[in-house]
């Protein structure tokens, strides 16, 4: 992309011109500021991206290498995504070996206890969100992500040294989980430095390699089983020391905050909360990820491995293939396609306990990858369409947020119906209803906006004849 400079403008003559020229600009802002909080997107007028662009290129006089160097910042954030959500979406062979080492047969909720292990790093992950955006904003993506990437590798190093479930909260649940958090945030920041034109490549690339990671990783797992648990997590720590190498490839190219928005004014600015359908969209998403990890969890048969394979597989067909529909699809009707895969993850969620021969668990769990991908993919397109650019990034760092605790809270409920009940059945039917209501709630977002606009519209007529009336009585003479 070429940067474009405007030579200077000579002075008009009539300073009047001038004055409404400025009132006009700022009457403009106001009204596209109102209908961001209202809920409804500001049209914008043809080639106003592109100006926005070169604009903010001018600010900072910066233009993306678009490659080069880039691409091995690419690779350190495949490595970054890969290991760590392939470690998380495999923690069912890790939960089975935990279960075995923790075995007490006078202790009736083995199952819950040792799944709060799993769901505490998950749920970490998606917690320390808002946090990451304020350390990344204040520190740069290269600290952030080195300092994270090593704690991450620290816990789960410690975690094999660990001897009670009680230490292993923390070791893995605690210092994984966060560490994981801090060091992922930043690889998705930092593509934003060395691609602009091309940065939906790089995404694609880092979601289709981080996608061989979950396939991969299960059947490394396997293979790790006889060696014990202790000897898995020292060899999945390294996974991370390498990660903190790589990360120091993140080398900004823009100051902090990635100059990818306005300077962070507040460490926590609530703005995003004030629209109304980001409000239902965070409200519908949050409740329907309370079922959402309990299959990466407690499926729980002797080749679960050959299942997470599946899960990953079809996760990162999903990924492409959805983007690429994704794009194809105007404004908020994107929310349709999450809205499809919520229902979708529920009734496979439903029916994994239905499945009586392994083959019918191999195509439910293509499904939910599948459902897994389009979810994901979908986050960030839609937030950008309920805040607009400016404000997508908290949107997605508070979303996040706002996921933990019922991805948390999900696979421990399950392991306890579980030892309650001493089978799967009451804890997969259950699992599949939060994501089916949440689908319900994000059905009705678009039809908000919708109605928000009409309103905006009428309201608008109105506003202008009552401005008219003002101005005309004010340039009465009495």
């Amino acid at each position: 992309m070429v940067v474009t400079e405007h030579a200077p403008r000579e002075p008009d003559k009539n300073t009047g011109d001038q004055a409404v020229g400025s009132e006009c600009k700022m009457t403009q802002e106001d009204s596209s500021v109102q209908l961001i909080e209202a809920g409804c997107k500001p049209p914008l007028s043809p080639g106003a991206e592109s100006e926005m662009r070169v604009q903010v290129q001018d600010k900072h006089g910066f233009v993306a290498p678009e490659g080069g160097f880039g691409w091995l910042v690419v690779f350190a954030a495949t490595w970054c995504n890969g290991s760590i959500f392939g470690i998380q979406n495999s923690f069912g062979i890790l939960h089975t070996m935990l279960v075995n080492e923790h075995a007490d047969p006078d202790d009736k909720t083995s199952q819950f206890k040792v799944a709060w292990v799993g769901a505490l790093a998950m749920g970490m992950i998606f917690f320390c969100s808002p946090v990451v955006s304020m350390f990344t904003d204040c520190f740069g993506c290269r600290k952030t992500a080195v300092g994270g990437a090593a704690l991450a590798f620290i816990g789960l190093l410690s975690t094999s040294f660990a001897n009670s479930l009680g230490v292993r909260y923390f070791t893995y649940g605690i210092l994984f989980g966060g560490g994981s958090s801090f060091a992922f945030q930043p690889s998705l920041v930092i593509l934003g430095h060395y691609f602009r034109q091309r940065l939906g490549l790089a995404n694609g690339v880092v979601t289709a390699g981080a996608s061989l990671f979950s396939m991969g990783l299960p059947v490394l797992l396997k293979v790790l089983q006889p060696l014990g648990l202790s000897r898995t997590f020292q060899i999945l720590s390294l996974f991370m020391l390498v990660q903190a190498l790589l990360a120091l490839t993140f080398k900004p190219l823009l100051p902090a905050g990635g100059g990818m928005g306005p300077p962070v004014k507040k460490y926590f600015n609530l703005r995003v909360f004030h629209i109304i359908t980001y409000r239902v969209w965070a409200f519908g998403v949050a409740t329907a990820v309370l079922g959402y990890f309990v299959p990466y969890v407690h499926l729980g048969t002797e080749k679960e491995w050959v299942l997470l394979v599946c899960i990953g597989a079809s996760s990162g067909v999903g990924r492409l293939a959805f983007g690429k529909i994704g794009d194809l699809i105007p404004g908020l009707q994107k929310i349709y396609m999450q809205v499809v895969s919520f229902m979708a993850l529920g009734l496979m969620s439903i029916m994994i306990p239905q499945c009586w021969v392994f083959e019918g668990l191999v195509v439910v769990c293509v499904f939910l990858g599948l459902c897994d991908g389009c979810f994901l993919t979908m986050m960030a397109p839609i937030a950008f369409e309920l805040v607009g650019p400016m404000q997508a990034s908290q949107a997605i760092g508070y979303l996040l947020g706002l996921m933990a605790l019922p991805m948390t809270a999900g696979p421990p409920i399950a392991g306890l119906l579980h030892d309650y009940f001493g089978n799967y059945l009451v804890a997969f039917s259950l699992a599949g209803v939060p994501p089916i209501v949440g689908g319900v709630v994000l059905f009705f977002v678009p039809l908000i906006h919708r109605r928000l606009q009409r309103n905006q519209a009428a309201a608008s007529p109105e506003e202008t004849s009552t401005t008219k009336n003002q101005n005309g009585r004010s340039g009465m003479i009495p």
